[in-house]
């Protein structure tokens, strides 16, 4: 019987390589570290995005007796957009599982595993990276591919809102005006609040480049306050380094690499603490198992060489769409 029968048995099905795959950490970098998006299954490529106008205005006086002023109802719009699908293919030989003992043992079946395992890592590791560099477009506004230049989406063309004008700090400049940091830090949050109405959040936080991160705590203005922040770290245990709260913003280094990372001499702003305003909506995948299903964050399935027995291949698959629901609250600043 070839070895290659082995993987008829349970623990290389479908739901069982599915679910082995998404036991597996997900670490790909900062955005996914931060907790942001919330997400959520559906059992449908698109999804439907309702925005409710919430508006607020001023009663006008009018005479007694006179026509009341009339209450204006808050406007509802509707937008359909494509999850992405993001599949990766990897293959096994025969050779490479060749060691084990017989068919049916269960050591075999534990030594091919960890063999399949050890690929499914690997395969993870990559839609990990993947997802980041989508949800850091989703905090700039702009979903990009891997490619690091096609637009999937606009967020502020799909929510139809003008994008914040950039922030410039001015971090270059050598004979800075008074405060002019902290002014700027405090526009920015009432830019935030003002785009968010009457929904609260936590903090601001601010992924840097490197260049904005280093031009910024070494400002003459700054310098003081990150000196004592600095010698604070040792007494706030899990305090990230590369990070620094001033004015009432947490500015972060992000650390980018392999098509993640904020551009030379930027700043990118936003709310957290904000229900439902990152969202991740997950799509099931394109298999006959999971039509109309609930998606899940990632699939794995297998297909063996039915002509010789020489291979396997394994298949993995993801269908996310991290998105901004609130794209106005998001500003870009430049050193």
């Amino acid at each position: 019987m070839p070895m290659l029968d082995i993987f008829s048995n349970d623990a290389f099905s479908v739901t069982s390589l599915t679910d082995a795959i998404n036991k597996m950490p997900y670490l790909p970098g900062q955005v996914g570290q931060l907790g942001l998006f919330r997400e959520s299954g559906v059992s449908t490529i698109s999804i439907m995005i309702e925005e409710k106008e919430g508006s607020l205005e001023l009663i006008p006086t009018s005479p007694r007796g006179a026509p009341a002023t009339q209450n204006k109802h808050n406007k509802r719009k509707a937008r359909s957009l494509l999850t992405t699908h993001l599949t990766l293919e990897d293959t096994i030989l025969a050779d490479e599982v060749q060691g084990v003992r017989e068919f049916g043992s269960e050591t075999a079946v534990q030594s091919v595993q960890t063999v399949v395992n050890e690929r499914l890592g690997e395969m993870a590791a990559k839609h990990d990276l993947t997802l980041e560099n989508l949800r850091l477009g989703a905090i700039k506004g702009e979903v990009i591919d891997a490619d690091g230049v096609s637009v999937l989406y606009n967020l502020f063309d799909e929510f139809n809102v003008e994008a914040n004008s950039d922030v410039d700090f001015d971090l270059d400049n050598t004979n800075p005006a008074n405060g002019a940091i902290k002014k700027l830090c405090h526009q920015i949050k009432r830019t935030m609040e003002n785009a968010l109405g009457a929904v609260p959040y936590d903090h601001i936080h601010a992924f840097c480049s490197a260049s904005f991160f280093d031009a910024l705590v070494t400002h003459e203005e700054v310098t003081a306050a990150y000196d004592r922040f600095q010698e604070g770290i040792f007494l706030r245990r899990g305090q990230a380094r590369g990070q620094f709260d001033y004015a009432g913003i947490v500015f972060e280094e992000y650390h980018g690499g392999s098509g993640c990372s904020i551009e030379d001499g930027e700043v990118r702003l936003f709310p957290v603490g904000v229900q439902g305003l990152f969202r991740q909506y997950n799509a099931p995948a394109d298999f006959v198992e999971t039509v109309n299903t609930i998606g899940l964050p990632r699939y794995a399935k297998q297909a063996v060489d039915m002509e010789f027995g020489r291979w396997v291949k394994l298949h993995t698959q993801a269908n996310p769409l991290p998105i901004c629901t609130r794209p106005k609250v998001l500003i870009k600043g430049v050193a």
